[in-house]
């Protein structure tokens, strides 16, 4: 079943660019992971230093037990680390039926 991660941070201005960089570079990491369906970042209109990751994952496990585990993951780590302590939540959802 496939779950949805959000992950909100609070970048401050001076470091929005250097972000939204380091997310390019991790995307690379994403897109090679059998386990990522998909990925998008956003960046708040009203409020420009939030930003809100969402990946779509095959299952939690794929995503815990899978992802964490690999290769992609070390590389799409090494990218984001300086930001980790920005990091307000990081959840898995499933979507709700229409």
């Amino acid at each position: 079943m496939m779950v949805i991660e959000y992950v909100r941070y609070k970048i401050p201005a001076d470091q929005a660019d250097q972000f939204v960089a380091a997310y390019a570079a991790a995307g690379n990491a994403l897109r090679r992971s059998s386990h990522c369906q998909g990925f998008e970042l956003s960046r708040c209109v009203e409020e420009p230093t939030s930003f809100i990751l969402r990946i779509e994952w095959d299952s939690v496990d794929g995503h815990m037990n899978g992802f964490r585990k690999s290769r992609e993951f070390r590389e799409f780590f090494a990218s984001v680390r300086p930001f980790v302590g920005n990091l307000e939540e990081m959840r898995h959802y499933e979507a709700a039926p229409k």
